[in-house]
């Protein structure tokens, strides 16, 4: 019996495209981080959740885990755990005015689909 190669993947020793923010985005990280001066930053992960798979989470943090990476942008610290990173990477951050309300906005281009009210993506 033959065995075939099997590829392996790593977190670790994966090349990731990273983050952006737009400059609304960062403006409104650093709005919150500086309401508690103990913030680092801002932490953006997924959890499985909602009709399409997967939703955003986003928490302010007083330090960062041993294995977030850091995308920084004009004093904004974004904060991404390795293991988001294959559902994320390449994903813009915006910050943006809808009527009423002010929300933060994912430009992901590894999302193929989402929910209808938009709370969840699936890849």
């Amino acid at each position: 019996m033959q065995t075939e190669n099997v590829a392996t993947f790593s977190l670790d020793e994966n090349v990731w495209q990273g983050l952006t923010m737009t400059e609304s985005a960062a403006r409104q990280i650093v709005r919150l981080t500086q309401q508690d001066n103990t913030q680092a930053g801002l932490r953006l992960g997924v959890k499985q959740s909602g009709c399409a798979g997967f939703g955003y989470v986003l928490d302010l943090i007083q330090q960062p885990e041993a294995d977030d990476l850091l995308f920084e942008r004009e004093g904004a610290r974004l904060y991404v755990p390795l293991k988001a990173m294959p559902f994320i990477d390449g994903t813009e951050l915006d910050f943006v005015r809808e009527g009423l309300n002010q929300v933060f906005k994912f430009h992901n281009p590894k999302a193929q689909h989402a929910c209808g009210c938009g709370e969840s993506f699936g890849i």
